[in-house]
């Protein structure tokens, strides 16, 4: 097709299936790049439409479309959301069980697929990529592609392996995506990932509607209280624990701000419920950790407000990128004390404990998963992180620090997986169900299962048994077990719902003595985050530069001119409007003060129209200067002076 027929039927396709007429800035140079079979990487900030820029190609070109993806919880919801638009898609992750994974294949290999996920440690799996091999794939597309950089701020070992598809697909282009990346992160993401040429498709970072503020104080509750007061529509406010946002939703609500909490332990059925309420404004304000926010397309959020700083200015822009997505006017608050400064430089120490906790933290891993020495390798083994903190009295966030330096080392593959909700699949066909003989119990939720769910006989489906024990009147452990039952009669193919990680031995298990964490991942990584953590501050403590032309300069950019909106440039507009009204009021003294006998400065200031101690201010100073002189009451000039008649400044 020539670009002219390529971008017609990309227009089309977007209206069919979407229902737009245009495409956002820079999406179609991407789709047009990757259907001219060119490796491509695209950056588009937080809220660009990233996934428009393969999912259109997917359906233009002739084959499957394979996308790598860190973000396993979100899976399903980006697939039930493709195929509610008419479009065919599955996923793959080591969560699925083996009926699922062959479901899933067996589409594929029919050819009812266009678009497949699968997250990046499916590709360890020599048996998935003998599968994968068997496929006609025509596009790699690699979502958050900042992961496959050392130079990264998330770097993950796994990507690497999403080179090796070039060789087992040499004529696929590559279409790389991220929101956020420097100089050296976009320049290493092409070179990992072998680029034929360097192909970069981005839009400017400059977010020129939103307004980035830094607050500065001692009370953050209260200063939330005023910045939410002074603003209207819904707001996200970002915490590091799980207790605050339980502390702080419960002040915005005492205050009579509507407010909830959000954070990953929360069971699938409270994440989707709190999530509704405030997509439809049923709550104003979600406090969450950065658990909330991704694959969350709301674009009315007028306020991002952090109580605590992220560690890195890309972590920082994604996140309070997700506000005023709708292009009106918004907010990015960072509120913050001069003592958290010091708390960003000791996160240096959490996230990279020494060395010997790290051997502890493996060989103790080892042990709570009945992993012996020598063995293990390439085995999926499920890991209740809790529980093993609790089980060797290990304080959690160090030890899920030293799990991420193994994953880096290659010792391991730690897989933080959040909770997967419940799904079931019928199994017997609609004929077969009439000729069971259930207790009334069963049948009933059986029969629940088969109004109220659809699609039950073709795929799994998610399911609440919460919901179901509340809408039947049945308890809700009644459910679960007339549930199993139907399973061991396999009626039903039934995944309970699940919150465990995983860890995957990408070595087999070596004695601690034996560990060699590398230089490159622990004290070069070490001096980046630092680095990155020292940029940080610079942009909140900071107060000589726009904050968004800090940014832009991080991420590249050279800025055109200062943002105008955010607290810095305001402080110096109002820094020359003041140097403007005083220089107005010194014409207004000096004026006065050269009428015979002067003016006391209670005149002056009521015909000033300012306050007496702005003007007996500025009247000190103009006396010092020698100017002025205070004779009596009365300000004069200074011509007009004779020895004896100064006195002191009232």
């Amino acid at each position: 097709m020539t670009e002219q027929e390529i971008r017609r039927k990309a227009r089309e396709v977007l209206k069919k299936y979407w229902g737009y007429e245009s495409f956002r800035p820079v999406q179609e140079d991407i789709i047009l790049s990757v259907m001219e079979g060119r490796d491509t990487l695209g950056l588009l900030p937080t809220g660009g439409g990233k996934s428009i820029t393969f999912q259109v190609p997917a359906l233009m070109l002739p084959g499957i479309t394979v996308v790598i993806t860190p973000l396993i919880s979100l899976m399903k919801d980006q697939v039930d959301n493709l195929r509610e638009h008419g479009l065919k898609a599955v996923y793959f992750h080591a969560g699925l069980t083996l009926r699922e994974n062959n479901l899933a294949i067996d589409r594929c290999r029919m050819g009812k697929v266009k678009l497949m996920y699968v997250s990046p440690e499916k590709l360890r799996s020599e048996r998935f990529l003998s599968t994968l091999r068997l496929l006609d794939i025509s596009l790699i597309v690699v979502d958050e592609a900042h992961c496959i950089s050392q130079w990264g701020y998330d770097f993950r070992p796994s990507y690497l392996k999403i080179s090796e598809l070039r060789d087992i697909f040499p004529s696929a282009p590559v279409l790389a995506l991220t929101a956020s990346a420097t100089p050296a992160v976009v320049s290493d993401i092409m070179n990992v990932l072998r680029f034929s040429e360097p192909n970069v498709l981005s839009r400017s970072f400059l977010r020129d509607n939103i307004s980035y503020v830094v607050r500065i104080v001692d009370d953050k509750i209260q200063m939330l209280l005023n910045v939410l007061g002074s603003t209207s529509g819904c707001a996200i406010v970002y915490v590091r624990s799980r207790r605050r946002t339980r502390e702080i939703a419960a002040a915005l609500a005492s205050a009579g701000i509507s407010a909830d909490y959000y954070h990953a332990g929360l069971s699938a059925e409270e994440k989707e419920e709190k999530q509704n309420r405030w997509k439809y404004d049923e709550i104003r304000v979600m406090v969450a950790t950065n658990a909330f926010g991704m694959g969350i397309d709301k674009p009315d959020v007028r306020v991002v407000a952090h109580i605590d700083m992220p560690s890195s200015i890309e972590e920082y822009y994604q996140e309070s990128g997700r506000a005023g997505r709708d292009g009106k006017p918004a907010y990015a608050v960072v509120i913050t004390s001069r003592q958290f400064k010091g708390r960003l430089t000791r996160r240096l120490d959490e996230a990279f404990p020494d060395k010997e906790f790290i051997g502890h933290v493996y060989e103790m891993a080892g042990n709570f998963l009945n992993i012996a020495v020598g063995s293990g390798y390439n085995t999926i083994n499920e890991f209740d992180f809790a529980k093993f903190c609790d089980t060797y009295k290990l304080p959690p966030a160090p030890a899920k620090s030293a799990l991420g330096i193994l994953t880096r080392a290659g010792y391991i593959e730690y897989v933080d997986e959040t909770t997967s909700r419940s799904r079931l699949m019928i199994l017997y066909t609609k004929e077969e169900l009439y000729s069971l003989d259930l207790d009334d119990t069963t049948d009933q939720v059986l029969n629940f299962l088969l109004r109220n769910y659809t699609g039950l006989f073709a795929d799994y489906v998610y399911i609440s048994e919460t919901m179901m024990s509340e809408r039947m009147h049945i308890a809700t452990e009644s459910v679960y077990q007339s549930l199993l039952y139907l399973g061991r009669l396999h009626v039903i193919h039934y995944v309970p719902r699940s919150t465990t990680p995983y860890i995957i031995y990408t070595t087999s298990r070596e004695e601690p003595k034996y560990l060699v964490i590398p230089r490159e991942v622990y004290e070069v990584q070490r001096q980046r985050l630092e680095e990155r953590i020292e940029a940080m501050k610079q942009l909140v403590y900071g107060d000589s530069e726009c904050r968004m032309n800090m940014m832009l300069r991080y991420f590249g950019e050279t800025p055109e001119s200062d943002c105008g909106m955010c607290d810095v440039c305001r402080a110096r507009r109002r820094s020359k409007h003041d140097g403007e009204d005083h220089e107005k009021l010194r014409s207004i003294i000096m004026y006065l003060a050269a009428q015979p006998g002067g003016h006391d400065i209670a005149y002056i200031a009521r015909q000033a129209g300012v306050k007496p101690e702005v003007v007996a201010e500025a009247v000190r100073r103009l006396a010092d200067e020698g100017a002025v002189i205070i004779s009596g009451l009365n300000v004069r000039h200074s011509h007009n002076a004779r020895c004896g008649d100064v006195n002191d400044t009232p």
